[in-house]
């Protein structure tokens, strides 16, 4: 019988969790009970005082996780190779799995069964660049990475997103204003290529997030800077087609500072 490492280890739902100093590890989900809003919560990961979670993946032990840096780098692991930890463990520092180079850091996270399941991978950059891959084009990703996208001077990665090619895209800047479009406006590329103007952001402006819109009932979570939060339906974010100014989608105020954060969510959705 033909048996390697992997058919040995379980398939299971598994949480990753990633702190904003680069430490990773693996839990299992009964590690965490649901709780009401407004809570203290309960301990989720150990870490320094001037540390935080950034990152949580909901995925299973046998998934391809796919790690891109503000360089244009992607690194992939099995979730399963990340190292297990208790829910009070720090975890393990991400450098001591991907060979990093000086002064580049973690960007996004995506996970996927099979590089070969098809779709599309959706880069979005600091200066509001959008492009578009096939997910099989990084099939073969070496240990020490390859460029997942060519980067302008000055420009980073921000936001990377896995869909079908038929999606809806709402690109978001810390100006409080945003633009939706469809996805196919932005045509497939190679794996290298630069990408196109999704959003136009002036200077000391960047682009916060990328939301795939799956379904016309969902909803925008917007966070600001000063801890303010809301939801927004998809439907108040006209398409307006890529690469213009965007219309604003929040009042920029002194006691809510300015947008950070714009993910899309549903009403059934629990955050952490």
């Amino acid at each position: 019988t033909d048996v390697n490492d992997e058919d040995l280890i379980n398939v299971e739902d598994v949480i990753v969790t990633i702190t904003n100093k680069g430490y990773i590890k693996r839990l299992n989900t009964d590690s965490y009970r649901a709780q009401r809003r407004g809570g203290k919560g309960v301990t989720g990961t150990k870490m320094h005082n001037d540390d935080f979670v950034e990152r949580m993946l909901y995925t299973s032990s046998h998934d391809n996780i796919l790690f891109f840096t503000n360089l244009g780098k992607v690194f992939t692991l099995k979730a399963y190779q990340i190292p297990s930890a208790s829910r009070i463990s720090k975890g393990l520092p991400l450098v001591n799995l991907l060979s990093f180079e000086e002064n580049e850091r973690l960007a996004a996270v995506v996970n996927c069964a099979s590089v070969e399941q098809g779709g599309y991978l959706l880069f979005a950059t600091k200066t509001g660049t959008i492009k578009k891959t096939e997910l099989i084009q990084y099939k073969n990703i070496r240990s020490t990475g390859i460029r997942a996208i060519t980067l302008n001077e000055g420009d980073e990665l921000m936001e990377v997103s896995l869909t079908d090619g038929n999606k809806e895209i709402i690109l978001g800047a810390s100006n409080g204003k945003a633009v939706r479009f469809r996805e196919d406006l932005v045509r497939s590329s190679k794996r290298a290529a630069a990408g196109v103007s999704g959003i136009k952001v002036a200077d000391g402006e960047k682009l916060i997030g990328m939301c795939v819109v799956n379904a016309e009932n969902d909803e925008i979570m917007i966070i600001t800077s000063n801890g303010f939060g809301k939801r927004t339906s998809v439907d108040s974010f006209k398409s307006k087609g890529r690469n213009g100014k965007g219309v604003k989608f929040m009042n920029l105020t002194e006691k809510n500072g300015i947008p950070v954060c714009l993910k899309p969510v549903t009403g059934d959705d629990d955050l952490i």
